[in-house]
């Protein structure tokens, strides 16, 4: 298996010798200036297994492209005085509705509750669960004004439940993503007649799908979670460059400092480090394999366990797709990894400035450490041709992971 690495420089992109020495020889005195923080932070630069067989693609030609479905698995008291709407919207990130959902309401915007955020340019549904007093509706129904020309949102159904809907309740999500304008890549070997080349790459797009179904794709956080430009990574240097919170004088009558609020920026970080861990696994072939002193993540839960070794029943379940190697969500108290993957990690980390100064960020904030599985499973994965330019992929992820990430392994270059 060969990893197809279109990696830029994390440290910085010098113009000289003497530009890198300087970026390299501290943290302290890290250059913003000489780092591209929007070619580090474009996760088309990561490795990938093998070659994509799709050269070019357009996603999101309008929000009917990309769908996205919200699995959500429960039911419904009844009772309480939560009502659970299930919604259908378009052009309108989750944030913003949960907004307006609170002022039809006339609650506080702490009390509606969402367990993901689902993307503003797609046609998506999710569940909102509203805190009503006493269950006293509103006197109209659901029409908001302030909606956009492009923007639509549609009440699907709703229910009465005794509990207010948390972050990260729904299990997985359901895609159905429309790649058109395709330009399908040639093999070497293909100096066939133009149908039968056409033929020949839709089927080598097709094997390669079947593929990275039965063996899953690596699991990179997508470019959302950085922002435009990689702005949530300059802005969580700039929140780095600050003292944290409790090294700050604090009001007398305070017990205790606050917790950091900054969840976006501290995400970022942490997701940079990870993807950059990951394609160095990518890279050395060991993302889908292990290496010792590994820290397995089992398949479809939140579990863990630690091995020095691997083993044939090891393999076995890695091959199985039972268990998948990890990586650091980076943090303090990371003592879980050892052996070689927690030299790979070390390393990764020590040979960028700036992943340095996002790591010591991180743990001078005592943000503790997690782990995240290098390997993305795809459920149930079809497809279909719409035409030859035109395919349409039908897939479920679990929460937390990205269907750009499963787009970039099969597109080269995807358009948006």
């Amino acid at each position: 298996m060969t990893s197809q690495d279109t990696s830029t420089d994390i440290n910085n992109t010098p113009t000289s010798a003497t530009q890198s020495a300087t970026v390299s020889d501290s943290i302290d005195r890290l250059d913003l200036t000489l780092i591209d923080i929007a070619a580090i932070t474009d996760t088309a630069r990561l490795p990938q297994p093998n070659r994509p067989p799709i050269q070019q693609a357009t996603y999101k030609a309008s929000p009917a492209d990309f769908v996205v479905n919200e699995i959500l698995p429960l039911e419904f008291t009844g009772e309480g005085e939560h009502l659970w709407l299930h919604v259908e919207k378009s052009g309108m990130n989750t944030a913003y509705l949960a907004k307006l959902l609170s002022e039809w309401a006339d609650i506080p915007l702490r009390d509606v509750g969402y367990s993901g955020l689902k993307d503003r340019h797609a046609l998506t549904t999710q569940w909102f669960s509203l805190r009503i007093p006493k269950k006293q509706l509103p006197p109209t129904e659901f029409a908001p004004i302030d909606v956009g020309e492009h923007e639509s949102v549609t009440i699907l159904a709703q229910h009465w439940h005794n509990k207010k809907l948390n972050r990260g309740t729904h299990r997985a999500n359901h895609f159905i993503i429309t790649l058109r304008d395709i330009h399908l890549a040639k093999s070497n070997e293909d100096d066939t007649a133009a149908p039968e080349q056409l033929q020949s790459a839709k089927q080598r797009v097709e094997q390669y799908l079947q593929c990275i179904s039965d063996s899953g794709v690596p699991n990179y956080f997508g470019p959302q979670r950085f922002g435009w430009q990689g702005n949530n990574i300059k802005e969580a240097l700039s929140l780095f460059a600050r003292p944290p919170r409790e090294h700050r004088p604090q009001p007398k009558k305070s017990k205790r400092a606050p917790r950091e609020q900054n969840t976006m920026e501290l995400s970022a970080a942490r997701s940079l480090i990870f993807n950059e861990i990951l394609a160095a696994r990518v890279r050395d072939e060991s993302w889908n394999k292990g290496l010792a002193g590994e820290v397995f993540n089992l398949d479809g839960s939140g579990s863990i366990f630690t091995s020095e070794t691997l083993d044939e029943t090891l393999r076995a379940r890695l091959d199985s797709g039972d268990i998948h190697p990890t990586a650091a969500m980076w943090g303090t108290d990371n003592d879980k990894v050892s052996s070689s993957a927690a030299e790979q990690e070390k390393k990764v980390i020590q040979h960028s400035a700036l992943l340095k100064q996002l790591a010591t960020g991180l743990e001078q904030r005592d943000i503790k450490a997690q782990r995240r599985a290098l390997r993305l499973p795809i459920e149930q994965l079809k497809w279909q041709w719409s035409d030859d330019q035109t395919l349409v992929l039908n897939f479920t992820l679990t929460t937390g992971s990205f269907a750009t990430s499963v787009l970039a392994s099969v597109v080269q270059q995807l358009e948006s």
